[in-house]
């Protein structure tokens, strides 16, 4: 036989093998997904884990990354893990929206820990499923402003303010001067039509009639276990459980690969054992109107 003969006969042989190995490679990814009955994940999608927790004073960074995640192919749901009171009323009206928006885009599960009440259940009200556990202290549907008058303690030490202001409400809510009925009755309107809001979003989001989510929205609390019952939550589980159905959504493998940013800690954070957030959040609540749980 010719050297170029042999060359061929060599060169037909590495595609045969090739081809042999291609297909003994293909075979054995039909009987694995033959033997489980059901599609295995292969291709790497994963399952963000996006957390929401202590007082929402700005949705800047819960929706940076709901963004991020809502664009990245390989993310194929999200999961919202929410260990929080609630807190000011815009933040947590711009998260509900976000996270309104990822819901037409791809499965976005919540998962409620300790407590979601007020504005963090706010923020769970448009997820396509919610879970929580049955001890979860959530509900606190309501509004809520606290204000302080410290007149008599400013005339013990010898101080007097004196304001000049352009309308009688110009100075509602100083803590120099008594509140007015007109003034009790002025921001008594604008917390009722926040509630408004509230209740509108709610039932929107779990596709409930405003009259039901009325009769709840007294500010009171409930169990993860009540909430159930009362259609404010769809399944007890965990946090393994919200994964694995945000999975089971999107059509992967139910014990996905998990993503989520990396947490920045600073100097406070290890000075106050990982509790800064939380005493940075309450040092940084002014007066107005909040969806939260005081309790917390």
């Amino acid at each position: 036989m010719t050297q170029s003969g042999q060359g061929r006969n060599s060169a037909r042989s590495i595609v045969i093998f090739f081809g042999v190995m291609a297909v003994f490679f293909l075979v054995g990814i039909w009987l694995i997904i033959f033997a489980t009955g059901e599609g295995i994940d292969i291709s790497g999608d994963k399952v963000a884990l996006v957390r929401v927790e202590n007082i929402i004073l700005d949705s800047e960074e819960i929706n940076s990354q709901l963004k991020r995640w809502v664009e990245d192919d390989s993310v194929k749901a999200i999961v919202l893990r929410i260990n929080s009171p609630g807190g000011a009323v815009a933040p947590s009206q711009e998260i509900y929206e976000e996270v309104e928006r990822a819901v037409k885009k791809k499965p976005v599960v919540a998962s409620m820990g300790a407590v979601a009440a007020s504005g963090g259940y706010y923020v769970a009200a448009p997820c396509s499923v919610i879970f929580a556990n049955p001890g979860t202290v959530t509900g606190s549907i309501g509004v809520i402003m606290n204000l302080s008058n410290i007149e008599k303690l400013l005339g013990k030490i010898g101080l007097s303010p004196m304001v000049i202001k352009t309308g009688k409400f110009k100075d509602i809510g100083s803590p120099y001067r008594p509140m007015s009925d007109d003034d009790r009755q002025l921001l008594q309107g604008v917390a009722d039509d926040i509630l408004d809001q509230f209740i509108e979003d709610v039932a929107k989001g779990r596709k409930m009639e405003p009259d039901h989510v009325r009769s709840m929205a007294d500010g009171r609390i409930f169990t993860g276990r009540e909430a159930v019952e009362l259609n404010l939550v769809d399944k007890m589980g965990n946090l393994r459980d919200s994964i694995e159905a945000a999975a089971r959504m999107a059509k992967m493998n139910p014990d996905p690969e998990v993503v989520e940013e990396e947490e920045r800690r600073g100097f406070a954070d290890w000075l106050l054992d990982g509790k800064a957030n939380t005493h940075l959040a309450r040092a940084g609540m002014t007066s107005g109107f909040y969806y939260i749980w005081p309790a917390w």
